[in-house]
């Protein structure tokens, strides 16, 4: 499998090399995780250690300390992924993602020689689990490519502060450009309240453009971080876009490990209140249901919400809701889909179609994960410091991590707004690319960012974790 795909390396790590040399010169409830996926291999985890801390000297040549194998030039990177709990299948193929660059990575010759190992554990979504192996992995680790969870990243935060250690953490909350909380975080991807802005500016200015008036709104979510920020992001937007928001919801959807405990009542408020368009957000089970006894009553709207409120099962062969979620979804993403055709997507396309896997935007997730890691650890060989604390200065010094315009570049220089990701990508649900074996998005707009957005001075989070 190796040496079939060892041209993709160079596909995906080409731009990200050159990024990577240049930029130190030139430059409750909570569902956190990427949207929901149910086409997840088997072998998505990756290969589980229990080895010694590293007590590497430092040698001669580069400074090391912890999780660096100096003779047999292995780093080590933990990952506190959600393998067993709620998110298992999602952030399984995230982590299959992860596990395939590097290999692809290893397989080339690795950074400069060096090779790139994943020690993983399993938190199964719990905050406890997150704060126990982050204290087990600090001493075998030089950084963690990967922290599933808003509330179970935020619970290691002072310990990162403490210990100097860098993370790259899977959650979109926007707190993260909040330098009270991203001291030792490498954030990425637009998040949930900007995405709402730029989204909902999408579909405003489409909705008054066809009918020569603003659109109302309706506005529904889970509790916790993922749900509230993203409402709050929604309810904001209304108000710089002058709708009228005719159903406000937040925190109204009670979730149930198989759906909403509540879907009629959410349902019945939102049809009741007959809005043009509905922002809702909530694991992709939660709004199967409401999606559902909404549209059974006849309702029709345009429906979107953050990113990981939608699922291609909705448009899958035998769905009930097929024909209607193409009508009425628009769903923003944090990264090119395969279908935008950049060289970023058509690579992990290509690899995976080849592979015979099945097809999954969210590999894409865990490539730009191992690809912000990549970056950071090529600056810190070029330092000469992979200690923890020098991986973690050359991962906030990056001017421009580019991603083969697979995602936005990002920078982690800068105050807030300098560091605020501004563009995403929208798209709507493609059943005939989903049954070519494709994974069932189209391109509506590419590296998107709606006037409200780009005018958006960011503060901080929009909705606080207590």
């Amino acid at each position: 499998m190796r040496s079939r795909y060892r041209w993709l390396v160079v596909l995906l790590t080409f731009s990200l090399l050159a990024a990577a040399c240049g930029t130190g010169e030139t430059g409750d409830t909570d569902t956190t995780a990427a949207p929901d996926t149910t086409a997840a291999p088997d072998t998505t985890a990756a290969p589980d250690t229990t080895a010694a801390p590293d007590t590497t000297e430092p040698s001669g040549e580069i400074l090391t300390d912890v999780g660096v194998d100096v003779d047999n030039k292995v780093i080590k990177i933990g990952m506190l992924s959600d393998l067993s709990g709620p998110f298992a299948a999602l952030v399984g193929a995230i982590s299959f993602g992860q596990q395939f660059y590097w290999d692809q990575v290893n397989s080339a010759g690795g950074i400069d020689g060096w090779t790139v190992e994943l020690v993983t554990r399993d938190t199964a979504y719990d905050v406890q689990n997150h704060v126990q192996f982050y204290e087990e992995l600090k001493t075998q680790v030089v950084a963690f490519g990967h922290s599933t969870g808003s509330p179970h990243t935020v619970a290691i935060v002072p310990q990162l502060a403490a210990d100097g250690i860098l993370a790259v953490p899977l959650t979109w909350y926007s707190g993260w450009t909040d330098p009270a909380l991203n001291a030792n975080l490498l954030h990425h991807g637009m998040n949930y309240c900007v995405e709402a802005h730029n989204i909902l500016g999408y579909l405003s200015d489409q909705f008054e453009a066809e009918n020569g008036a603003k659109p109302t709104l309706a506005i529904a979510s889970i509790p916790g971080d993922y749900g509230l920020d993203s409402a709050a992001g929604a309810a904001l937007a209304a108000e710089a876009l002058e709708l009228d928001v005719v159903y406000s919801g937040p925190g109204a959807i009670v979730p149930n490990p198989e759906g909403p405990a509540n879907p009629d009542e959410v349902a019945n408020a939102i049809v009741g209140a007959n809005p043009d368009i509905v922002f809702l957000t909530g694991r992709s089970q939660d709004t199967e249901a409401i999606y559902s006894l909404a549209v059974g009553q006849g309702f029709e709207a345009w429906w979107t919400g953050a990113a990981p409120t939608y699922s291609p099962r909705f448009i899958a062969p035998g769905s009930p809701i097929a024909e209607q979620s193409a009508r009425d979804w628009y769903v923003p993403l944090f990264w090119a889909p395969w279908q935008s055709g950049t060289p970023g997507a058509t690579a992990i396309k290509e690899a995976v179609l080849a592979a015979g896997i099945p097809a999954s935007e969210f590999y894409s997730e865990g490539v730009i994960e191992a690809q912000i890691m990549h970056a950071a650890l090529a600056k810190a060989i070029e330092n000469g410091d992979l200690t923890q604390a020098g991986v973690l200065a050359a991962g906030k010094s990056l001017e421009n991590v580019d991603f083969n315009e697979l995602a936005p570049s990002e920078t982690y220089v800068g105050d807030p707004n300098e560091q605020l990701q501004r563009v995403g990508f929208i798209t709507r649900p493609d059943p005939e690319d989903l049954a070519a074996g494709g994974t069932g998005f189209s391109v509506l707009e590419s590296n998107y960012t709606h006037p409200v957005v780009a005018d958006l001075d960011f503060t901080g989070a929009c909705y606080t974790l207590e």
